[in-house]
């Protein structure tokens, strides 16, 4: 049967909402609210504002807030401020002590936000989370509450001791506990797939921007603007990047022409420079910086078409964003990506932002560095280092094994022979060997888990300290979303077995005439 649809729109005044009775305290935005160690994160933001001078800033629990409805929702930073104004649990979240149809602020300030905290900032605001999550654990074991595996995770802080030692053995610095996950990735920048023409294109057509801007400074009536060939170098540009299949002579060819025309745009700026007397620079903060990456640019397009090379040091693969670097994975996707290379380590499910960088490097050279600081986070070394084996270099398992830590990936040389006796004790390593590269799988889920849900496989931000504001944000939040899963919802389905269990043994104790009230249970 088919209802016919009631195709009248209800003014607003007829539409009835829930809200009037209140909000449901099971939303996950009013649990996180009262979980959140809101006072610490504010110290931690107002460190960079002065108490006395300048206009009256944003709330910090909104800009915090904020960023993190953001990263958790997976918006844009235009589409977070409607999420916001139509959302009464998000507002609430946000600390509004009643429902607002106003805009809490202009989205451009997301960009000021994240040049404000950078990336030690919100690394601060990762430590403060955690450890509100080790109180929350120690207030779980003082209420006598039933635990699981999976609703009390080990957080790192020397408060959490799994093993119920002393504090004077748990301060014994030879004490060795727990897995260092350790892994490294990158978080690709929202940029062009870089080409030589492409690159050498946009280059020549900022270059003849700067030409007009010049040009409309120094122009008098007499004079004859120098010429570009704007419309021939486009037109050469068009008919070789339409082509599905290039062939190598003919790529060369227009490179060449392109760096041509670049180089004489770049000889025309200068010389029409040379026509102002003043010592004010006549271009603007933006124009001047553009210059200094096209000069860069042609300078290393046009030593590697001599070299006949697609390599060079500090190569230039974006004129937005100079400072993205090409960095090889050797993935099945892509081989090479570009964007901020990351060394990440997990302890517990709780995952670490422990380097970001925009070069390429060996990260096999910051396992001590990440050891390090995991002994700063929890008091002690752990007990065993689980990495690919590209860490395993000579020089870390000599360090680790200066301060006794295992290492899980194989021994470097020949199988030992052994004998009868060795040959189980053998086996048994090779099995926890097997079993640890298993787990080493754990880092690799969280990396898929920032790309796939939190947009690390696409930093929009341009700058470089928002760049790398926008990747600790997203593992700040994943932590977050850790912590939701662990003491939120685990704990509701956790209630529901019990219950059922109560049932159970009420049925039961029916069927066997007991009848014994439930309320005894």
């Amino acid at each position: 049967m088919i209802r016919e649809p009631n195709y009248k729109q209800l003014s607003i005044e007829e539409f009835k909402t829930p809200f009037e009775k209140g909000l449901d305290k099971t939303n996950r935005w009013v649990m996180l609210a009262s979980l959140l160690p809101w006072e610490e994160l504010t110290n931690i933001y107002t460190k960079a504002l002065s108490h006395r001078m300048g206009r009256p800033a944003l709330h910090a629990r909104v800009a915090i807030g904020a960023v993190i409805i953001k990263h958790k929702l997976c918006l844009p930073d235009e589409e977070v401020i409607p999420a916001i104004q139509e959302n009464p649990y998000l507002q609430y979240f946000l600390g509004y002590s009643g429902f607002s149809h106003e805009k809490p602020f202009d989205p451009s300030l997301f960009v000021t936000i994240r040049k404000r905290l950078g990336l030690e900032a919100f690394n601060e605001m990762t430590d403060a989370l955690l450890a509100a999550v080790s109180d929350v654990e120690k207030r779980t074991k003082k209420s006598g509450k039933r635990a699981t595996k999976k609703n009390k995770p080990t957080v790192p802080s020397p408060e959490n001791n799994e093993k119920g030692l002393s504090d004077d053995l748990f301060e014994d610095k030879d004490r060795r506990s727990g897995m260092l996950l350790l892994d490294a990735s990158v978080a690709p920048a929202d940029i062009k797939y870089p080409t030589d023409l492409d690159l050498l294109n946009t280059s020549r057509e900022h270059s003849e921007e700067l030409i007009d801007s010049l040009w409309e400074q120094v122009k008098t009536p007499d004079a004859i603007k120098p010429r570009t060939y704007r419309r021939v170098a486009r037109k050469a540009y068009l008919k070789l990047a339409k082509k599905r299949k290039k062939k190598a002579n003919e790529l060369r060819k227009g490179i060449r022409k392109q760096l041509n025309c670049l180089n004489r745009n770049i000889k025309t700026i200068n010389a029409l420079l040379d026509k102002f007397e003043t010592k004010e620079c006549p271009f603007s903060k933006q124009e001047l910086q553009s210059f200094w990456i096209i000069q860069e640019l042609y300078r290393q397009q046009q030593q590697m078409y001599n070299e006949r090379s697609h390599k060079i040091e500090d190569r230039i693969v974006s004129i937005s964003q100079p400072h993205v670097r090409p960095i090889v994975r050797g993935k099945a996707k892509s081989e090479v990506e570009f964007g901020a290379k990351i060394s990440a380590s997990v302890v517990s499910g709780f995952v670490f932002l422990d380097r970001v960088s925009w070069d390429a490097y060996h990260e096999a050279s910051d396992l001590p560095l990440q050891v390090e600081k995991h002994k700063e986070r929890s008091g002690f070394y752990p007990e065993v280092v689980i990495a690919d084996g590209i860490y395993g270099t000579r020089e870390n398992r000599a360090w680790l094994a200066e301060r006794n830590i295992r290492y899980s990936g194989k021994p470097l040389g020949r199988p030992p022979k052994l004998d009868m006796g060795k040959a189980a004790e053998f086996k048994l390593q090779q099995k926890q060997r097997k079993k640890e590269i298993g787990i080493r799988s754990h880092i690799e889920g969280k990396f898929g888990e920032g790309k796939r849900a939190y947009d690390l496989d696409l930093v929009k931000a341009k700058l470089p300290k928002t760049s790398e504001s926008w990747i600790a944000a997203i593992f700040m939040v994943m932590n977050i979303a850790r912590w939701l899963r662990d003491y939120i919802f685990v704990p509701i389905f956790s209630s529901m077995k019990d219950r059922f269990f109560l049932l159970f043994l009420y049925v039961k104790e029916r069927v066997w005439g007991l009848c014994t009230p439930i309320s005894d249970y």
